[in-house]
C-alpha cells in the first residue's frame, strides 16, 4: 500500500543537512542510492504504521533522486547499478580486486542500508523495512 502523503523524495529535499552530504559526498551519495534499491521506507508516524504503508523507488528512480539533489549535470545513469554495474566484466576477471575497489571507495550493493544511511534516515523519521519474501 502506497502511502497518502507521507513522501521520502521530498522529505529529504526539505533537510538541508542531508542535501549537503549527497552534494558533498559521492560515497554518501551511492550509499543513499543503494539504501534506496530493493527496500521499503516507512515513515515513523501513527497512520502509516497503522495503514501498514511504505515509501519505494525503482532503481531508476533512486538513481535520479540522487542526481537531482546533487544538480551538477548527472542523470539516473549515473548511479543506476552503481553497487554492481559497470564492473561485471572487471569482476570475471579478479573478483578480489572488485572488492577492494569497492571497499576502497565506500560502495555498497544495491539493498544495502549502511549504519549511516539508517542513522540519518531515522533523525528525518524513517525506517527501512525489507521486502516480505512473498512480494
Amino acid at each position: 500500500m502506497e502511502l497518502d502523503h507521507y513522501d521520502l523524495q521530498r522529505d529529504l529535499i526539505d533537510t538541508d543537512w542531508i542535501i549537503k552530504k549527497i552534494r558533498e559526498d559521492k560515497r554518501y551519495a551511492q550509499n543513499l542510492y543503494a539504501a534506496f534499491c530493493n527496500m521499503r521506507w516507512q515513515k515513523l508516524a501513527v497512520l502509516p504504521v497503522l495503514k501498514d504503508q511504505y515509501w519505494s523507488c525503482s532503481w531508476r528512480g533512486a538513481g535520479g533522486i540522487v542526481a537531482g539533489i546533487r544538480g551538477n549535470g548527472e542523470d539516473y545513469m549515473d548511479w543506476y547499478c552503481s553497487g554492481m554495474g559497470g564492473f561485471a566484466a572487471f569482476a570475471d576477471e579478479d573478483p578480489e580486486e572488485t572488492e577492494r575497489y569497492f571497499k576502497e571507495r565506500g560502495l555498497v550493493p544495491e539493498g544495502t542500508v549502511t549504519d549511516e544511511i539508517k542513522e540519518d534516515l531515522k533523525k528525518i523519521g524513517w525506517i527501512s523495512c525489507e521486502w516480505p519474501e512473498n512480494e
